[in-house]
């Protein structure tokens, strides 16, 4: 693959990444972390400077991409809602073509998908999705990093997400297992199935890699997991839906009962964080010997560093 094929791109999904470019993403992102732990200090983005817009509140995703940047020599300028007029008195595509004007790249985490696909379609350079209610392709690339570190490169591995099927995070691990060949199964009552559109989408591209995609309501589909996988009950801005979720999906919660199930020693606990620990995941599974949720969080900095500097041409 010509590296060129990346630069000035956006990452909205990885719908619109082949399996190739994600591995390219992937082997850039180890090797990035590797330079971390050695201590080199390359200052690639010397010059250069980035946009974060957020919507929604951040812990990972906020200090991965300053720290991500900051250390290599950039500037990041942090913009909330409460700094500019995303949407409010000036339209989302001025605010594109202004920022655009001005920085190098734009990171944006909130709620509408089409705001990120409007500021890549107007602001004339790459733009990242942070998080939006679709979508959250970064922290795809860090489970996938992680899911690496732990069991090797190659297709076949088992991941299994239980909890809200129709997550932003669930939906990103279907489309970047369906691309990298991983068997990814979803575990989540039917009332919280996936949309059949994306599903129609991912079982197409599932065919020509060979992964196997599952939704279902049972439990015991973890079996032979390599890794299981949960996120929150409620998401933000969905807080009014609590009471009814939780009831809805505390079958689901990830306990040491649900480890056990995938009948091996080896499997590994995986989390994007913030964790409410007793509702989604029990205390002694995320801070247990087969958690990698503190791994994963590292990585958010590492995949979203090697998505930059590929995007950027550096």
């Amino acid at each position: 693959m010509n590296a060129e094929t990346l630069k000035g791109r956006s990452l909205l999904t990885w719908l619109d990444y082949s399996a190739e470019e994600i591995r390219y993403f992937l082997d850039l992102s180890h090797r990035v972390k590797q330079e971390k732990k050695r201590g080199e200090n390359r200052q690639r983005f010397t010059g250069k400077t980035i946009a974060l817009l957020f919507e929604k509140r951040s812990t990972r995703t906020r200090c991965a991409f300053e720290t991500a940047f900051g250390e290599e020599g950039g500037h990041p300028v942090f913009l909330s809602t409460q700094d500019i007029q995303l949407g409010a008195k000036e339209s989302v595509e001025d605010t594109a073509r202004v920022l655009g004007r001005m920085f190098d790249a734009i990171q944006f985490r909130g709620f509408s998908q089409k705001t990120a696909e409007t500021l890549a379609e107007h602001g004339g350079v790459p733009v990242y999705n942070g998080l939006t209610d679709s979508y959250h392709p970064t922290q795809a690339l860090a489970d996938l990093m992680t899911l690496e570190e732990n069991f090797g490169t190659g297709p076949g591995k088992k991941l299994v997400f239980a909890g809200d099927g129709r997550n932003n995070v669930a939906r990103s691990l279907l489309v970047i297992s369906a691309k990298m060949g991983i068997n990814c199964t979803i575990i989540t009552p039917a009332e919280l199935h996936p949309d059949a559109e994306l599903m129609a989408s991912c079982r197409e591209i599932a065919a020509g890699t060979g992964a196997e995609l599952t939704i279902t309501a049972d439990l015991g589909a973890a079996a032979g997991a390599d890794a299981v996988y949960t996120d929150v009950w409620v998401s933000m801005g969905e807080e009014s839906e609590r009471e009814r979720r939780i009831s809805l999906l505390k079958p689901y919660q990830v306990n040491q009962a649900l480890m056990d199930r995938t009948g091996r020693k080896d499997s590994i606990f995986l989390h994007c964080l913030p964790a409410v620990k007793g509702e989604e995941v029990t205390a002694d599974v995320i801070d247990g010997p087969q958690s990698r949720a503190w791994d994963q969080a590292e990585n958010r900095k590492h995949t979203i560093k090697a998505i930059m500097l590929a995007t950027m041409g550096l």
